[in-house]
């Protein structure tokens, strides 16, 4: 929806733990891979910046290529996939931990699920809006 800043901080998060999932999924499917450094995604602190932009003074900028502050509007955040070298989890080089994948998986599904509830809720609330009730 135009104009509805939940709308799309939600789509951005769901757009962010699907990058996640994916992520996971490719550290999980190369757990026996000797020195394979996993990866990790981060997106919550973009959108919290853009969430507090107006508590924070952004600075003026004249030029396209001229380096913001602060995010200035939701569309400017995008899941960013990093490696992690500095963690050994195995003799071989590996650092990826089962164990931490399942939980991190876990806690994107529940995530997901509750970004979902809340579009359901928001388009049930639509609804009740636009049938005048």
């Amino acid at each position: 929806m135009v104009g509805d800043v939940t709308w799309n901080v939600v789509g951005k998060d769901l757009q962010g733990l699907a990058r996640r999932f994916e992520v996971v999924a490719e550290n999980m499917a190369n757990g026996n891979t000797p020195r394979y450094a996993r990866k990790e995604v981060s997106f919550e602190d973009q959108l919290r910046e853009v969430l507090d932009a107006p508590k924070k003074l952004p600075m003026i900028t004249t030029d396209s290529q001229h380096i913001k502050n602060v995010h200035t509007s939701v569309d400017e955040v995008a899941p960013l996939s990093h490696r992690v070298y500095d963690e050994v989890y195995r003799l071989d080089g590996n650092n990826v931990d089962p164990e931490r994948e399942n939980a991190l998986l876990a806690q994107s599904r529940m995530g997901y699920l509750s970004m979902n509830r809340l579009l359901a809720k928001r388009v049930g609330t639509y609804k009740l809006v636009i049938g005048g009730r």
